[in-house]
């Protein structure tokens, strides 16, 4: 589990010299499109030409299908908080906003994670994945979306972020994957044909061609070993809508930018140094710019969606913005239309529940990050990078944030043991079941044993299967504590994987998928000094950090 291959031949990463036989070329009145004069050509869509969208050489790859997409997908959080402002909706305008969601199955794979028991106080982390579709599924989002070619093509979900919410709701990290990163995508069957898609390793972005956003849930509980409670997943229609109800969101660049080239490359986004609030389709090209920010890559456009989201978030929350009925009732009905959610999560009144856990968490606590990453041979894809990348997966998967704040928490002192070896009933779960390796048969059985042999005489086992990322001691109580953590030693467990659990009577040991064979426990990185805080290469944005400003290649300056 968590395991990242670079097998197959179909590479995603775009360079600065990419070339387009797509023909997503130069605008045809030369003038950009936010120039007074503008006007889309012919048969266009009125929405300039994604600099994403065209085809083009990967570096060390072949020529790509045109896409024309990339749009944040930040209506589902917003809509979301916005719920929270307009309260006052009668109960027949819900149901008519329920009646537009859409719903899908939550996960597609066979031998899913379980969700983690609740902490101590009975609460439990919130993780949403976020999915962005590109799917040209209708005339609104063709012309959003341009390459009517691909119309019939199944969608990609070309933004894919996590959105954690502590369990105390005190803190909210969110980690973006670039579209590239070469994975497993595990079996899944389509819920809405029966379609079995088998295993493979591909871009994560393809996994929504395998039936739909269920598996792309899947994809990420194998690939980080967090358990996801929702999804939320939007198209192109209604973005624009919402920008111009927001009224504005600032944004900064440290030099004049103009994402446009010779070849037609660029989303059209026209700004000059200095920050600038933008709205309707200058937020969207806001959003899809990729040529233009930082390396031309998605990294770059990944941190101008942080900044954005930051922006607008501060906003919505210091209840600046959407104060008219009117905005609030039209920005509703665009986000509801273009809005997948998951079956448990489909209705209004449960994202209305969701805004207010969002509106606890204070600016200042909100963490942006992206997966630590790497190249893959040839540079035509990225791979998440060794160690970093898990150690980032690791913290959310523990409720750590990812600022480094939950550091200064003091920790509790660690109490000695109760309860003589031979007498402390243990029971040892096998949790190495995985979608993508499958589980490792006798696990409970061989620790057991492990445990017989240092003393532990009334460890017993518990035949039934599960699914978990790392190895874990549950204890019911503080006063079993001492038990546990003895426990923990003397296999050469790290001391937080003992975690106390309302759900259990007495110690539970689940082997997981970080302990996949032998007796010794692997030592994992950090296990010495456990990290507190997201690594550098994370590239960390504080939702406060009000001077953030993206840079701008020199290439698509002027």
């Amino acid at each position: 589990m968590r395991q990242s291959s670079v097998r197959g031949d179909r590479t995603r990463r775009r360079r600065p010299d990419a070339q387009d036989p797509a023909g997503d070329g130069p605008y045809e009145s030369g003038l950009p499109p936010d120039a007074p004069g503008w006007t889309p050509p012919p048969g266009s869509s009125s929405v300039p030409p994604d600099d994403e969208g065209g085809g083009g050489h990967r570096k060390g790859g072949r020529p790509r299908r045109r896409k024309g997409r990339k749009v944040l997908r930040w209506t589902a959080i917003s809509l979301a908080l916005l719920l929270v402002a307009g309260a006052g909706a009668g109960y027949l305008y819900y149901e008519h906003l329920n009646s537009k969601l859409r719903k899908d199955r939550r996960d597609l794979s066979a031998g899913g994670l379980k969700k983690p028991d609740p902490n101590a106080f009975g609460q439990s982390p919130l993780n949403i994945l976020l999915l962005g579709s590109d799917g040209r599924d209708n005339k609104e989002n063709i012309k959003l979306g341009g390459a009517r070619q691909d119309a019939d093509r199944k969608p990609l979900a070309d933004v894919q972020m996590l959105l954690h919410v502590s369990a105390d709701r005190s803190n909210m990290s969110v980690i973006s994957i670039p579209r590239d990163t070469r994975v497993p995508i595990p079996k899944c069957t389509d819920p809405h044909g029966g379609k079995v898609y088998p295993q493979t390793t591909a871009a994560i972005n393809q996994s929504l061609q395998h039936g739909g956003p269920g598996c792309t849930l899947a994809t990420w509980q194998e690939l980080t070993g967090i358990y996801i409670d929702h999804f939320m997943m939007v198209d192109f229609s209604g973005v624009v809508e919402m920008a111009d109800a927001i009224g504005g969101v600032p944004v900064c660049v440290d030099k004049n930018i103009y994402s446009h080239d010779s070849k037609g490359h660029g989303s059209g986004l026209r700004l000059t140094a200095g920050t600038h609030s933008v709205k309707g389709v200058q937020a969207l090209q806001w959003l899809r710019t990729r040529y233009g920010f930082e390396d031309n890559t998605d990294i770059g456009r990944a941190k101008a969606q942080h900044m954005y989201m930051n922006s607008m978030v501060r906003q919505l929350k210091a209840g600046t913005k959407l104060t008219n009925p009117g905005q609030l009732r039209d920005l509703a009905e665009a986000a509801t239309a273009a809005l997948t959610v998951d079956d448990g999560l489909g209705s209004v009144k449960k994202l209305y529940d969701l805004g207010g856990d969002l509106q606890r968490v204070p600016t200042k606590r909100i963490t942006m990050v992206t997966m630590p990453w790497q190249y893959g041979p040839g540079e035509s894809y990225v791979m998440p990078k060794p160690g970093e990348a898990e150690q980032t997966f690791a913290l959310l998967r523990n409720d750590t944030a990812l600022d480094g704040k939950d550091a200064k928490k003091k920790p509790s002192p660690a109490p000695k043991a109760s309860t003589p070896k031979s007498e402390l009933k243990v029971v040892v779960q096998n949790g190495t079941n995985s979608s993508v390796s499958g589980p490792v048969s006798g696990r409970a059985s061989v620790i057991q044993q492990q445990l017989a042999g240092l003393g532990y005489t009334a460890a017993d086992t518990d035949s039934a299967l599960s699914t978990q990322a790392d190895t874990t001691i549950s204890y019911p109580n503080k006063a079993a504590r001492g038990d546990a953590l003895a426990l923990a030693k003397a296999l050469g467990l790290p001391e937080g994987a003992a975690k106390e659990s309302r759900s259990v009577s007495e110690l539970r040991l689940v082997v997981g998928n970080d302990w996949r064979s032998g007796t010794q426990y692997p030592k994992q990185q950090g296990d010495d000094k456990p990290a507190n805080k997201a690594p550098e290469s994370a590239d960390a944005l504080n939702g406060e950090d009000k001077k953030a400003c993206m840079k701008v290649n020199p290439q698509y300056t002027f």
